[in-house]
């Protein structure tokens, strides 16, 4: 099945039309709540599945990774790994009318979450030792 989604000016379409998460991840690393404000949430999607229509700026947030916003209104489009082609893409859910009702699946730096940010649920929740002890990659949350 295939999802459209747009930017808040309509500048930037995407497409995916291919395999993506139907579930939503949460991120409250300290990069991440300056980005979105307070929490980041996403969905994958492979590669190859993603078509983007549209002038797209990107920022190269950190060694492996970047961060892609519509240029004209400034919404948030993806984080994307940049130490490799076929990386998925981590769309934001709100640009998609289909991810409305989708489930939260995860949450990474939950004990960094803000005291105002807190997620109900019983999906997995990562802590920031238990997410860089697994993802070496990742330079360390700020404090």
């Amino acid at each position: 099945m295939s999802i459209e989604g747009k930017c808040l000016c309509g500048a930037v379409h995407i497409t995916v039309d291919g395999r993506h998460e139907s579930q939503i991840g949460a991120c409250h690393c300290r990069m991440c709540q300056a980005w979105s404000g307070g929490l980041f949430v996403c969905f994958e999607a492979d590669a190859d599945a993603v078509q983007i229509t549209g002038q797209v700026a990107r920022h190269i947030s950190s060694s492996f990774a970047e961060r892609a916003f519509c240029p004209t209104c400034g919404s948030h489009l993806w984080m994307r790994d940049t130490d490799r082609v076929d990386a998925p893409y981590d769309l934001m859910p709100g640009l998609f009318d289909a991810a409305h009702d989708w489930p939260l699946r995860s949450e990474i730096y939950a004990d960094r979450a803000m005291t105002a940010i807190c997620l109900d649920g019983t999906h997995r929740r990562t802590s920031r030792a238990e997410y860089e002890t697994t993802n070496t990659h990742v330079e360390g949350d700020t404090p």
